[in-house]
């Protein structure tokens, strides 16, 4: 049995991964951006050993959600699932960084460098990022004109690199990413054509399968397949400048 706690999991694809985990007889804690949606979410899956509250919008908010997990014991595994959609407009949060910027990205660096190691890290990327560029010279969007869809990519390429440069990191964390596909998600929209039905087993596998296919790091994978990434995110040169960047922006090191 594996302890598992999952960032953004009340509802959607975190949701489900936690809820098959569960019925695979492990125990998961989950996380909720504020009480309420921590209550539907205790109701929606009561077996669930806790509910970490917190909104990862901000350097604070995602430190605290980090201590709270860590007041909880060690984890297991993590999953990095928590991520705002591809029709975000161009809000800032208190921090002053891009909605986008701050909990796709920023949010999933917090809490990889301040939860305490676990032996096992899954990170939830997209289709989207295959063609996306890491563009860390404006990743705050300071030079560019907002494009939403663009800057969703952009984070996904971003939790790639971060995945594979904690594989390199940490040879004792198995440390890999994925993309669920496009699904009928809150995030997704209605029309998204991939099968909901497969979207959440690769990252609930990643986290506690016990097979040799499961147990590797540093790869990339779509529905339980490993397949080839964006080639920024293989480059250990933009990975270490994508951690200075997040570690300057957060004042976070990454052990």
């Amino acid at each position: 049995m594996s302890r598992i706690f999952i960032s953004g999991s009340s509802t959607g694809l975190g949701l489900m991964a936690a809820e098959k985990l569960v019925q695979q007889g492990h125990q998961v804690v989950l996380h909720a951006r504020n009480a309420d949606r921590a209550r539907d979410a205790k109701r929606a899956l009561p077996e669930a050993e806790a509910v970490v509250i917190g909104d990862l919008e901000t350097i604070e908010a995602a430190r605290k959600v980090a201590a709270d997990v860590n007041t909880l014991g060690r984890f297991d595994a993590v999953i990095h699932n928590a991520a705002v959609g591809y029709r975000e407009g161009n809000r800032l949060t208190a921090d002053g960084l891009p909605h986008v910027f701050a909990v796709n990205t920023l949010s999933a660096y917090i809490l990889t460098a301040l939860i305490e190691r676990p032996k096992r890290c899954v990170y939830l990327s997209s289709g989207m990022h295959h063609h996306a560029d890491a563009n860390l010279d404006d990743i705050l969007w300071r030079k560019r004109r907002w494009n939403g869809s663009q800057a969703y990519a952009e984070s996904k390429l971003h939790d790639t690199m971060l995945a594979f440069a904690v594989a390199r990191r940490w040879p004792d964390v198995l440390s890999n990413a994925l993309e669920p596909g496009w699904v009928a998600t809150r995030m997704g929209g209605p029309g998204a054509p991939d099968e909901m039905d497969q979207a959440h087993l690769t990252q609930a596998w990643l986290a506690a399968g016990d097979d040799a296919k499961a147990e590797v790091t540093g790869q990339y994978f779509y529905h339980l397949k490993r397949m080839r990434a964006n080639e920024q995110a293989l480059d250990p040169d933009l990975q270490d400048r994508f951690l200075r960047i997040c570690e300057e922006v957060s004042g976070v090191v990454l052990p």
